[in-house]
């Protein structure tokens, strides 16, 4: 890594030379093998879609500018990243991290690090919006060399116009070729060399979109893996190896809306008004006086007033003839003199089926619900059975989305552990499977599912508690039918013990189980003490084991 720009986190672990395999390793994100040689990354697109990977950035950008995709970006961006007052948009879950309290608690700190260095809780829409949009994300992670131990200084955002992935398989060397023999096997295999960098330009060539191999191209600069966090949108056109957005779904749709629209408003424009025809009679004039006579009448009836939009004036406008003009034309001598007619106007220009079908089209290429393009469509309360199938798979969209933008905070922290000696690279391969995000929630479909199913469980506790300690044990109940975990048992036991003690919720021990009613003391109004009277021994001895159990199971149900 000498010669690239940036650092590199080593693991130490070599490859043993008995494991070979003649296929490189596959990554997800986009990036084909290219041999070192020449140049590449420059296609030609026959069908017209797009010919550089700068096109179709460039196309995915003038797209979020239209009205009704700018709408669709901002429901994803705004059901992903929800704002709060007070509340971080995503904060680190360790629950499921088997590790110790410390190591926890440094992972937590150095989190909340690389989120002040993003300013992420600020510009977390800015972040996921660029993400969504253009498919691909880059940030340079910039440290001090000299004391890599203080961990990451800055991270700087990088146009992903000026960035681009490489995975370059190296030429083989006689020399060092490896030589593998396998029983039954042919002989002379050798696993591929595989070098990954990225190369930044400062200046790209946006036309041409060619990209230097072996040999970076003037003003170009290599850049070590390591040293660039890289985040896709995990879709990638198998056909031409590019990363596309979430949005490459909706170009056809979109250019079909736009060409309906427009000739929507030509047909209107050039329709809508009604013209008349006027009928001049010229009697016996010649041709040419005739046309002159026509031309004078034309002249002194007609007034064309024109709107001029960049000013918003309204100006008498001669010199201009348009297609919704009136018609002027010429009667010979034995017509029936000077006529005026009307032309009606166009007729069923309040359709917009086609325009609705088309809406609903992009809408449905976005992924985003039907029901949310009209304005004046509000969302459900009621139960969530009553909410459509879409909100549901939206839901489950935004949820993915989720997951695969949280590979971003996956690379700074583990660059940022391993720097400063909190883990090992070793450590974090078995750690990464177990850390989670925990995005702040303001869907209102999930908040109405999970009421239902609290609802549901209690229902279900209410038609079995006559059978709990015959048929069923009370930890059978917590745990099957009111679906809590051994952590979530462990702390509403501790909570209740607490309030119990503060007072806040009776005892059950001294409650009884059916009325909710304190049991009586163990002293009469005399102050006589039960225990004193005289009691038949061979009734309390008959009635007590019955008693007891009893006892036993009206305490079971109180504590449910």
């Amino acid at each position: 890594m000498a010669k690239l720009f940036g650092f590199s986190i080593d693991d130490g672990k070599s490859k043993s030379p008995s494991v070979i395999s003649p296929v490189p390793k596959s990554n997800q994100d986009g990036v084909d093998n290219y041999i070192s040689s020449g140049f590449y990354g420059s296609y030609l697109d026959i069908e017209g879609v797009y010919r550089t990977e700068h096109d179709l950035i460039r196309r995915y950008r003038e797209m979020a500018l239209h009205p009704e995709c700018d709408g669709a970006i901002e429901d994803v961006v705004n059901e992903a990243i929800v704002s709060d007052l007070y509340d971080s948009p995503v904060e680190i879950e360790l629950s499921n991290l088997n590790a110790g309290d410390a190591l926890k608690k440094a992972i937590r700190q150095e989190f909340r690090n690389i989120k002040e260095i993003l300013d992420f809780d600020r510009k977390a829409h800015e972040i996921f919006r660029n993400w969504y949009v253009d498919g691909r994300l880059y940030y340079l992670k910039v440290i001090d060399v000299k004391n890599p131990m203080d961990g990451i200084q800055d991270l700087r955002y990088i146009d992903p116009m000026k960035m681009k992935f490489i995975r370059q398989q190296k030429k083989e060397d006689p020399r060092t070729k490896i030589q593998v023999g396998a029983k039954g096997g042919s002989e002379g295999v050798n696993e591929p060399d595989i070098e990954e960098y990225f190369l930044y330009t400062a200046k790209p060539n946006y036309n041409s979109g060619m990209v230097a191999g072996s040999g970076a191209k003037r003003g170009s600069v290599k850049i070590a893996k390591d040293s660039v966090v890289y985040c896709s949108s995990g879709l990638v056109d198998r056909n031409k190896g590019t990363v596309l957005s979430y949005m490459h779904k909706a170009i056809k749709a979109l250019n079909q809306l736009r060409m309906i629209e427009d000739s929507l408003v030509i047909y209107r424009l050039s329709r809508a008004p009604e013209r008349r025809i006027f009928y001049i009679d010229v009697g016996n004039l010649p041709k040419v006086k005739a046309e002159q006579y026509l031309k004078e009448v034309m002249s002194r009836y007609r007034n064309k007033l024109v709107y001029d939009a960049s000013t918003g004036e309204v100006r008498d406008d001669r010199k201009y003839m348009s297609m919704m003009e009136d018609f002027w034309l010429p009667r010979r001598e034995g017509g029936r003199g000077t006529e005026i007619t009307t032309l009606p106007g166009g007729q069923n220009l309040g359709e917009l089926t086609d325009i609705e079908y088309f809406q609903k089209k992009l809408y449905r290429a976005l992924g985003i619900p039907e029901s949310r393009i009209a304005a004046e469509g509000g969302f459900n309360l009621g139960r969530s059975s009553e909410i459509l199938r879409d909100e549901l798979k939206f839901a489950k969209f935004v949820g993915r989305l989720r997951k695969r933008f949280a590979h971003m905070f996956n690379d700074m922290l583990k660059t940022q552990l391993i720097l400063k000696n909190i883990v090992t690279p070793e450590d974090w391969n078995k750690m990464v499977d177990h850390i989670q995000y925990d995005f702040l929630y303001d869907n209102q479909f999930a908040e109405l599912k999970e009421t239902e199913m609290i609802q549901g469980r209690l229902g279900n506790l209410a038609q079995i508690e006559p059978y709990i300690g015959k048929y069923y044990s009370t930890e059978f109940v917590r745990k099957r039918v009111l679906r809590q975990t051994d952590q979530e048992i462990e702390e509403i036991d501790m909570q209740i013990e607490d309030e119990i003690q503060k007072g806040i919720i009776p005892n059950p021990a001294e409650t009884d189980p059916i009325t909710g009613e304190p049991l009586p003391s163990n002293t009469t109004q005399e102050g006589e003490v039960l225990g004193d009277q005289p009691v038949d021994e061979d009734e309390d001895e008959a009635a007590g084991p019955i008693v007891d159990a009893q006892y036993q199971k009206d305490t079971k149900i109180a504590e449910i």
